[in-house]
């Protein structure tokens, strides 16, 4: 394995005009206190929808949702989101909420059936953190009818095959 020295001097590049930095085949690239990292890794632990929505299963069995990297890259910068309304139920596949962008609106749909239980107001308020950060960017929680519908959903690599089909 590479060193962390000779993987960030690959990316990263610096000459008389300042600095370069190399985009990685396939995604974009992330520069953070421990280095370099292509942005297109799906987080393992995360289950995904087709419609670009990712889940992760809390500790007390509530979902947080959030959008995927792949959805806010397509997206562009985001300006506003509308959120679901605490203690609504909506049915897997329901749309649910809104995500605005300087480019487009997109619908979100709620990934698994059950009740909104809590929503992000720091991601209401600063919807560009979605931007900078998808997957610690949660939207809202949703309480589960059932943890029989995360089988419905995408692993990494299910997802990762979808979106580069």
């Amino acid at each position: 394995m590479p060193s962390r020295q000779a993987a960030i001097s690959r990316v990263l590049r610096y000459d008389e005009h300042g600095f370069t930095v190399s985009r990685p085949a396939g995604g974009r690239i992330k520069v953070t206190t421990d280095g370099i990292t292509g942005m297109s890794d799906l987080p393992v632990e995360l289950k995904y929808a087709k419609s670009h929505e990712w889940v992760r299963q809390e500790s007390d069995g509530v979902l947080s949702v959030g959008i995927t990297d792949h959805a806010q890259e397509e997206l562009g910068d985001l300006v506003y989101i509308e959120m679901p309304e605490i203690g609504k139920h909506l049915k897997a596949g329901e749309q649910c909420a809104v995500v605005e962008s300087v480019k487009a609106a997109s619908d979100l749909y709620c990934p698994v059936s059950g009740e909104i239980v809590e929503i992000n107001t720091a991601v209401v308020n600063e919807p560009e953190s979605v931007n900078d950060d998808a997957y610690s960017a949660w939207l809202f929680s949703i309480r589960p009818d059932s943890v029989d519908d995360l089988a419905d959903l995408l692993d990494a690599e299910g997802y990762r095959e979808f979106i580069d089909a």
